[in-house]
């Protein structure tokens, strides 16, 4: 799962098999580690009716009420995004890169745009 900060936007981009992760298991979470401290990112589903984020200490969450987890994960459907007060949160599914990129991005979504481009 990548992860995207920028100005006042929080973004998600989930593989094939972390899209199915979540779908199965509710929560898929990331962590990476810079010096002796980490940071852990996570997505998970929620009773709760709101599409919001939080952030404690070293975790971002991101709550996702199940209805449009569902939708989301069972359909073709590329994204969820809300805003969240000032906060702009958006989810994605990872599609392969038009242009080459030293990457592994065999478990990427096929790029709807890469049939144009031929």
């Amino acid at each position: 799962m990548k992860l995207r900060l920028r100005e006042n936007s929080l973004r998600y981009r989930l593989t094939r098999s972390e899209v199915e992760q979540f779908a199965h298991e509710g929560v898929f979470k990331e962590k990476v580690t810079i010096g002796e401290e980490s940071l852990v990112y996570l997505l998970q589903c929620t009773a709760e009716p709101d599409f919001r984020a939080t952030l404690h200490t070293n975790l971002i969450t991101v709550l996702v009420p199940e209805s449009i987890a569902d939708e989301w994960t069972g359909t073709e459907k590329v994204g969820m995004e809300v805003h969240d007060g000032p906060l702009h949160i958006l989810i994605e599914k990872d599609f392969t890169c038009l242009e080459n990129v030293d990457e592994d991005q065999s478990d990427n979504y096929p790029n709807p745009l890469a049939d144009k481009r031929s």
